[in-house]
């Protein structure tokens, strides 16, 4: 049988944007002695090019991402707002929300992630699963709406990406699966009139964030309008969720929706803070529960997405458990064990609490969808 193997894409211009320090990633007030780096430090994704390197190098080769262009930006965000965000960031950048800050090299990085991330859908289309592809891009995307920066996101990575294959490949319909520990809201907000992107996010039951940046809840409420009526399934999850937990959501919601959807293409946006000691989560998962995922979204994109699988990084700000998680998924995604344990795993599931909240969630969206009721 041929090897498994992962082309990712990167580019060291995702390591420049820097958003302002402070306490932790709210403004600096002057109460405390010491000012602390924004929590998207660039060394998230540079720890997880070293552990690849160091525990898969053989079944991960590396690409240059390059830059979006602006008509790939445009199919997703509007003009002005990325004329807005260009002279932000030349004119030096700061806060552009109260947790979300950019300096002079943001906009050139988020050219590249989103550029990383249409290479990734690119890369699912013509290899499909004999090479998965995975974007190790910062800043994330999935917060960023048309025409709003948020949550640490500027353009968005996956929705960008969606929108490309569905506009200049064969690609008819596309499943976005998203397992960050927050709300996708922008990639919830750019398809929530359509029902050619099928969009199902996983996330902690944290609410809206800011009335005029973040207004998106996450709830079951908010599943979609016109066309787009059902094809927005968000799933919240109640604090201490962990690998069974995930798995169970897995069974319930995700692969019965995306498999009655039937995309020609499937996309995770792949954050792992909803690892067990996320600073910015409140979910248990570990190393093992991320392979799993790994291997869930495989098995997934072969029966249901014509084999066709792209990752794409999204949050995960514990830095050192980061890079462990990612290192999960992909063994999960080729299908290996290194035998490296999760170092932080230490803290017990409330698998009851999960059950209740996924039932419920189940019960709510099988109006639209075939779910499993076993």
């Amino acid at each position: 049988m041929q090897a498994r193997t992962i082309t990712a894409f990167w580019s060291d211009r995702c390591l420049d944007h820097e958003a302002p320090a402070g306490e932790f990633e709210a403004e600096w007030t002057g109460r405390l002695a010491v000012k602390e780096p924004h929590p998207d430090r660039p060394e998230r994704i540079r720890n997880i090019r070293h552990i690849i390197d160091h525990c898969i190098p053989e079944q991960v080769s590396w690409s240059e991402a390059t830059p979006a262009t602006r008509e790939q930006l445009e199919r997703t965000h509007e003009q002005a707002y990325l004329d807005e965000l260009r002279a932000f960031c030349e004119a030096g950048g700061g806060r552009l929300t109260t947790e979300t800050g950019a300096n002079e090299a943001t906009y050139d990085a988020a050219r590249h992630a989103a550029g990383g991330a249409i290479q990734a859908v690119e890369h699912a289309i013509e290899h499909g699963l004999d090479d998965v592809p995975y974007a190790v891009v910062r800043p994330s995307g999935h917060h960023a709406q048309p025409a709003q920066a948020d949550g640490f996101c500027f353009c968005n990575n996956v929705a960008v990406a969606a929108d490309h294959a569905l506009e200049t490949t064969d690609v008819d319909r596309v499943a976005i699966v998203d397992w960050d520990v927050h709300h996708g809201n922008g990639t919830q907000e750019c398809f929530y009139d359509r029902d050619d992107v099928l969009v199902v996010g996983v996330h902690n039951d944290h609410g809206s964030w800011d009335p005029e940046a973040h207004p998106q809840t996450g709830g079951l409420d908010e599943n979609g309008v016109g066309d787009g009526t059902g094809y927005n399934l968000n799933v919240p999850l109640p604090p201490g969720t962990g690998n069974e937990g995930y798995e169970y959501v897995f069974d319930r919601i995700v692969e019965p929706a995306v498999t009655a959807f039937d995309p020609d293409l499937l996309v995770i946006s792949a954050g792992q803070d909803a690892g067990i000691v996320d600073p910015l989560g409140r979910n248990v998962l570990t190393k093992d529960g991320f392979a799993e995922l790994g291997r869930r979204a495989r098995a997934l994109a072969a029966t249901a997405a014509d084999g066709r699988l792209a990752l794409v990084q999204e949050g995960g700000y514990q830095i050192s458990h980061l890079a462990y998680a990612t290192l999960g998924v992909l063994e999960g995604v080729l299908d290996t064990e290194t035998g490296i344990r999760d170092p932080m795993a230490w803290m017990d599931e409330d698998l009851e609490s999960a059950r209740e909240a996924i039932d419920t969630v189940a019960d709510h969206h099988a109006t639209h969808w075939p779910l499993n009721t076993d």
